[in-house]
């Protein structure tokens, strides 16, 4: 719906009992001023006074300034209004009119409009929020660009996707959860335009929500991504975009060190769709190569930084071998989040991330999401749809509230883990530290190229054998022992115990999984508390 620029202003008449009869039309809307007399009822310049109506879809909040001058509203909810513009199309022509805005087209098209009790309702079209569905249907914001003042990505996790506003009708300043599982069409007539095209909505909880979309536009912002799709988790996010891009009897290549539970989809259930892959080292380029000759690659998929091993994929020189067959590459970046690496500017089609870790950072929620092109994730998206694994619109907000403290986490958590490593590979009782930031990592002098930061993960082993680094791990005071990396509180494991356990210790050799290898997530606590415990328990074994 096209706006104009000029400064509307809008007689309200607020009622307790809806109506929902077709609001007026309006011949040169443009151009017209109107004066707010709230509750007179009064028209000027020959035009009724213009009456936002309030249809029962689901409660939305309204300011308390607005609330002061229509105070016999009874339950606020959201507002929906048609107006026709001065255009070719305008009824009063004589041309045919265009569909009507129903509910839930007024739900997902903000404006963003400034109101106080003296002042005129404000539009502008320049800086107006637009919605658009992609290929598939999906509600996608598309904001105005941020990067006129948004210059650094410190500002972004707090203000892109909600600054220049939001598919929600608040003027709250946090994202509002929106607690629905369906959407309704005013009449048929909506519905048929949504579905052939000409009309914007959500349609049904597990095709998108509100909230979820400002954690989408959020992530893409800092990734420099057309679109992100959120899901339930990491792991679901891998799921379906092996499912989406890899067809039945197709290849695909990954490496030796990653995350278990992706090896486990990879080498277990990946098979019975007739689908086979090469597992390299992340550092053998000449072992991707000739996998990329001797197969038809649609996917190489890797983590960088891996698990639990930290090693770095050279994300520009792969994207440039895999782009020249066709191939696709994803990266994991959930150990770098997007303030410590841009996989998409180095080169690769999508980029991952467990937002469970980093990205939310407080250790209550669960997510995933996957950034690329609006034409790869649409893709993606679809199979997601049918899939399910959709996030809740709870965890959405839990997720958008976490990551505006990301790049004071991360900034600590960089610090932390670097200084700690340090500590950790000049100590005795430690045999070895993996963390790129290292000069001693194998994969360092890239890491320094393609990375700002290398975290605050650190993965090292133990002068010892099993008991001796689990009577390390008990000595420790701060840190839980438990999974997860990435939030405030630090976490420590053992991962031939925590993820390999039930494989014997010679199949855990192959992995390079020993029994005094350990893995560190420092927090976001005093350096010096985590400093004097790691020490306090080193000595004691």
């Amino acid at each position: 719906m096209a706006v104009s620029s000029s400064h509307l202003r809008f007689t309200f008449e607020c009622r307790s009992d809806p109506d929902f009869s077709p609001p007026p039309s309006f011949d040169n809307l443009r151009r017209r001023n109107f004066r707010s007399c709230v509750g007179s009822g009064a028209a000027f310049h020959g035009v009724p006074s213009l009456i936002l109506r309030f249809p029962p879809n689901f409660q939305r909040q309204l300011s308390t300034k607005a609330r002061r001058n229509c105070s016999n509203i009874g339950v606020a909810q959201i507002v929906a209004a048609s107006w026709s513009n001065n255009s070719p199309n305008n009824p009063a022509t004589g041309a045919p009119a265009p569909p009507a805005v129903s509910a839930a087209d007024a739900a997902t098209v903000p404006l963003p409009v400034d109101v106080t009790a003296e002042e005129d309702v404000v539009v502008s079209a320049n800086d107006a929020v637009a919605t658009a569905a992609d290929e598939n249907g999906a509600v996608q914001l598309k904001h105005s660009s941020y990067s006129s003042f948004l210059k650094s990505d410190a500002s972004k996790t707090i203000h892109a996707a909600e600054r220049l506003g939001r598919g929600i009708v608040t003027d709250g300043i946090t994202t509002p959860v929106v607690n629905t599982s369906a959407y309704f069409f005013k009449k048929t007539a909506d519905l048929i335009d949504f579905k052939e095209n000409r009309q914007v909505s959500y349609e049904y909880g597990r095709y998108g929500n509100p909230t979820t979309v400002v954690l989408e536009e959020k992530i893409s912002a800092l990734e420099g991504a057309e679109s992100t799709v959120i899901m339930a988790s990491g792991m679901c996010a891998s799921i379906v975009l092996f499912m989406a891009l890899i067809p039945a009897g197709g290849h695909l290549v990954t490496t030796t060190d990653c995350y278990r539970k992706t090896r486990i989809f990879i080498e277990t259930f990946l098979p019975k769709m007739g689908i086979t892959t090469t597992v390299i080292d992340p550092a053998d380029v000449g072992a991707l190569e000739t996998a990329l000759e001797q197969h038809n690659v649609s996917l190489f998929f890797t983590e960088s930084p891996t698990n639990p091993f930290l090693r770095c994929v050279d994300i520009k020189l792969v994207s440039e071998l895999c782009h020249k067959k066709g191939t696709l590459l994803c990266i994991d970046g959930t150990f770098a989040t997007p303030l410590n690496q841009k996989a998409l500017a180095l080169g690769a089609d999508l980029i991952m991330h467990s937002l469970t870790k980093y990205m939310s950072g407080h250790h209550d929620v669960l997510g995933g999401c996957i950034s690329g092109s609006t034409k790869v994730i649409s893709q993606i998206r679809t199979f997601h749809h049918i899939l399910g694994g959709t996030l809740n619109p709870n965890a959405a907000y839990l997720l958008i509230r976490g990551m505006k403290t990301l790049h004071l986490r991360v900034q600590q958590q960089n610090s932390t883990g670097m200084r700690m490593a340090e500590i950790l590979e000049a100590h005795p009782k430690v045999k070895r530290v993996y963390y790129p930031g290292l000069p001693s990592h194998p994969e360092h002098e890239l890491a320094k190229r393609q990375m700002t930061g290398f975290g605050g993960v650190v993965s090292f082993e133990i002068d010892g054998d099993l008991h001796t680094t689990i009577k390390f791990i008990d000595s420790l005071k701060i840190p839980y022992i438990a999974a997860s990396f990435g939030g405030c509180e630090s976490i420590v494991d053992q991962p031939a115990i925590l993820s390999y356990w039930d494989l014997p210790q010679s199949e855990r050799a192959k992995y390079k999984i020993h029994d005094n290898l350990v893995r560190f997530s420092f927090g976001v606590e005093d350096f010096e508390d985590l400093k004097a415990d790691v020490l306090q328990a080193l000595e004691a074994i």
